[in-house]
């Protein structure tokens, strides 16, 4: 039987784990002269629009950044970091911090997936992978040994070969609307207006 607090702890949401630790070099290679996620974008940076998003969705995030005590070696060791930062949760949604234009509807749409199917939640838009992906916390060792600059592809591909990996087909560019280049940056700018609240 499963006590009150592991019951408690199942229900709730998972954590948006936010990275925002990149170096951009794709970004700065385009042309520009800040990184991507410093990069303005109708009068905000890319990352606050993000953040933004996760804030709209009620969800718990933590925000993986480098500082004086922590430096990332890619994007494997973020999401090890994030999932550090948040050790007790039932689970976690991967966002890297360039999708501005995701919306808050597709974070809980992915959240509630987890908590309903366990595994690994992916969304999947116009036959395209996007994110966030979420990991249920039979996951959290695995994570937790992310290492480099690979994320966590491994953890997905393993999920699939497990038939854990579940598609949520979604109708929300922003989760494929990353901002690795200029060019990129352009496109989500022009068709910020009609994306979806």
């Amino acid at each position: 039987m499963h006590s009150k607090d592991e019951h408690h702890i199942a229900s709730q949401p998972p954590i948006v784990v936010v990275l925002a630790a990149g170096q951009s070099q794709r970004f700065r290679d385009s042309g520009a002269q800040t990184g991507k996620l410093q990069a303005q974008l109708h009068g905000r940076s890319v990352l606050e629009h993000t953040l933004a998003a996760v804030g709209a969705s009620g969800l718990r995030a933590v925000l993986v950044e480098n500082g004086p005590q922590w430096r990332s070696e890619g994007m494997g060791h973020s999401i090890a970091r994030g999932v550090a930062l948040s050790p007790d949760a039932c689970g976690w949604l991967i966002l890297p911090g360039d999708l501005p234009a995701v919306s808050p509807d597709s974070l809980n749409a992915v959240a509630q997936a987890l908590r309903e199917c366990g595994g690994v939640v992916r969304p999947r838009v116009d036959g395209q992978w996007g994110h966030p992906v979420g990991f249920s916390a039979a996951w959290k060792k695995q994570l937790l040994e992310l290492t480099g600059d690979s994320g966590a592809q491994s953890l997905v591909r393993a999920a699939q070969a497990q038939d854990e990996l579940h598609a949520l087909m979604l109708d929300d560019w922003g989760t494929l609307a990353d901002t690795d280049t200029l060019d990129a940056l352009s496109e989500v700018a022009a068709r910020w207006h009609g994306r979806r609240a």
